[in-house]
């Protein structure tokens, strides 16, 4: 009787010891949205636009020490120009918003869910997730720098979007023809400095 007491309670004490260990190696971090920032580039034939748009909430997941998961929501409302001025930058940002692009009105956030990630060498990562851009998804994968120390979380990434798999078909070469100049690229990109902790 008393080994069989002494076994439970050496099982007991195992998995709770284990439970522990396996809680100090997961953490959750909390992004810094007033740090933070999404910066965006768009290319056509003549030339190219620039701009910045706001990160709603996020939240990242570090398994010993390196992020294996997570989400972040961009506010789309936000959407903004650095590269116009007055009335030139609130037409470009009208039309980015309309159904042509992004639809802000009835698709308000865009979603990045981060699924894991790959080490190349050191700090640099690649980033496999899924990106839900009007209520649509599609899986993707960019490069990424992340360093975290401290509990804190640092990274930059560069992500190249093809807006065509998100239904944004405006300008764009692979769905009109005769477009001259007044074509746009189908890919734009997506630059993020994020801070987490």
């Amino acid at each position: 009787m008393k080994n069989t007491i002494l076994l439970m309670g050496i099982i007991a004490l195992t998995c709770i010891t284990a439970k522990s260990f396996a809680n100090h190696n997961e953490s959750d971090l909390t992004i810094n949205t007033k740090v933070s920032s999404v910066d965006w580039v768009g290319k056509k034939v003549v030339g190219q636009h620039a701009g910045t748009i706001n990160i709603k909430e996020g939240t990242l997941h570090l398994h010993n020490g390196v992020l294996d998961g997570g989400k972040i929501i961009i506010d789309m409302t936000t959407i903004a120009s650095t590269d116009l001025e007055g009335k030139t930058a609130q037409k470009l940002m009208g039309h980015l918003s309309s159904p042509d692009f992004f639809d802000v009105k009835n698709h308000n956030t865009t979603t990045l869910e981060i699924t894991s990630t790959k080490n190349i060498e050191g700090n640099k990562f690649t980033i496999i997730g899924n990106l839900t851009i009007k209520g649509i998804t599609k899986p993707i994968e960019f490069p990424a720098t992340i360093e975290v120390k401290d509990g804190k979380l640092a990274a930059y990434a560069e992500m190249k979007v093809d807006r065509t798999l998100y239904d944004i078909k405006y300008g764009s070469g692979k769905f009109f023809e005769g477009l001259g100049d007044k074509m746009i690229d189908d890919e734009f990109i997506i630059k993020f400095k994020i801070a987490a902790e």
